[in-house]
């Protein structure tokens, strides 16, 4: 939903916000093939990451996912765990110190790249057999983000991550 940008929360929506950063990658080489952790990825515009299993020739709004860490602590004080280790929800990039719901509908800077965040990122059912029973509630709300790739460009482990526009 867009607001007027004059409008009180139009203009809260639009206030600056502290850049975060990224603190994990992964790329999923197959489906359900133990995720690759690299430093650094190449982000591919309109297409993914290059040597992710997903890869779209149509422009689709679910080139990369993201999430952010401070989810991940959540997720693992809702099942009563210390950690959930990134790679168990085959996110491609965690963030952290960057609330990534207030980026929706917005464009952001990750390295070189520059995505346009397209939505959220709901669990799946696996979720139950991945994290145990109440994996998939543990997830709902704090499941990340998905984006599109508008200028491709590498992504490394410790960049910065701005809000554009």
């Amino acid at each position: 939903m867009t607001f007027p940008s004059d409008s009180p929360l139009g203009r809260l929506l639009a206030a600056p916000m502290r850049p975060g950063w990224v603190t994990w990658l992964g790329l999923r080489p197959a489906r359900r093939a133990t995720m690759l952790t690299p430093w650094s990825v190449g982000l591919v515009a309109q297409r993914g990451i290059a040597g992710d299993r997903y890869d779209t020739t149509h422009d689709g709004p679910r080139q990369v996912t993201l999430i952010a860490a401070e989810d991940l602590a959540a997720i693992a004080a809702f099942l009563g765990r210390s950690v959930i280790a990134p790679e168990l929800l085959r996110r491609n990039i965690v963030t952290s110190g960057i609330n990534l719901l207030a980026l929706k509908d917005r464009r952001v800077r990750l390295g070189a790249a520059l995505l346009e965040i397209s939505g959220d990122c709901a669990p799946c059912s696996r979720m139950e057999h991945v994290l145990g029973p109440g994996g998939y509630n543990a997830v709902r709300g704090h499941g990340g983000i998905t984006a599109r790739i508008i200028e491709g460009g590498e992504v490394a482990i410790g960049d910065a991550v701005e809000r554009v526009r």
